[in-house]
């Protein structure tokens, strides 16, 4: 009874030292080997042993992370108040790296985006934040880079999504647009006001250096008001037109 009882205990701490020799890394993962306190280097994908109680593991997801940059408040360059959120996606490329210089490699990349997302739109305009997004997205993405570098993360993107100004400035932009869409607007009316003189005047031109095409655009306003209109016009006939008739030789 003894005997069986050590054969039981015996395989389950067999058992129990398998278990935490025998470790299995998922493709997207990277196993981070420690022994007795010193980095060995990362392992994986695919199943490894480890020594128990020599040897420890700490997974790594390799895995894009996608981080929400919560609102931030900052005064613009030309002393504008706004909230700005954005969105970071970074990856792990160094494991050792991410394990070692890091305590929380992810919460820290948080912090760094914060901050300098709060930098960037310091040192921007208004105008700049709302017309060149893209390349606020390029800078905020290169300067967090270069800051998570030292923990093995490498940032891929950085999008500004939500620009929140104030009621008073929201007000502002909208009477500047309704003013420049005005100014459009007649602008485009004195273009055509002014071809449509022109028009007139090559017209008036034509007309006077043949007098006859003006006696039959007088005709030719006769006969469109006859078509349109049924009732008596009286319209003035112009002594040119009758000058010929004058000129006959009555009585001869």
């Amino acid at each position: 009874m003894a005997e069986l009882i050590a054969l039981v205990v015996a395989l389950v701490v067999v058992l129990m030292l398998l278990s935490a020799a025998i470790k299995i890394v998922q493709e997207y993962e990277r196993g981070v080997i420690f022994r007795l306190g010193r980095l060995m280097g990362a392992r994986g994908p695919g199943l490894f042993f480890i020594i128990p109680g020599v040897e420890s593991m700490r997974k790594v997801d390799l895995r894009i992370v996608t981080l929400e940059v919560p609102a931030q408040e900052a005064i613009t360059r030309d002393n504008v108040t706004v909230k700005v959120n954005a969105v970071v996606y970074f990856r792990v490329v160094s494991p050792e790296d991410a394990v070692v210089k890091a305590l929380d490699y992810i919460r820290a990349t948080s912090l760094i985006a914060q901050t300098t997302l709060r930098s960037i739109l310091g040192q921007s305009d208004l105008d700049h934040l709302l017309a060149e997004r893209d390349k606020i997205n390029q800078e905020l993405q290169q300067v967090i880079d270069q800051q998570t570098d030292a923990w093995g993360v490498k940032v891929t993107s950085v999008e500004v999504r939500d620009v929140e100004l104030p009621q008073s400035m929201q007000r502002a932009m909208a009477r500047q647009a309704e003013a420049e869409r005005e100014k459009r607007a007649k602008i485009i009316h004195a273009e055509g006001e002014f071809s449509a003189s022109q028009q007139l005047a090559n017209a008036a031109q034509v007309i006077g250096s043949q007098p006859a095409t003006l006696q039959l655009r007088y005709l030719q306003t006769l006969t469109e008001i006859a078509a349109e209109k049924n009732s008596t016009i009286v319209f003035p006939l112009p002594i040119d037109l009758l000058q010929g008739f004058l000129n006959l030789p009555f009585g001869e």
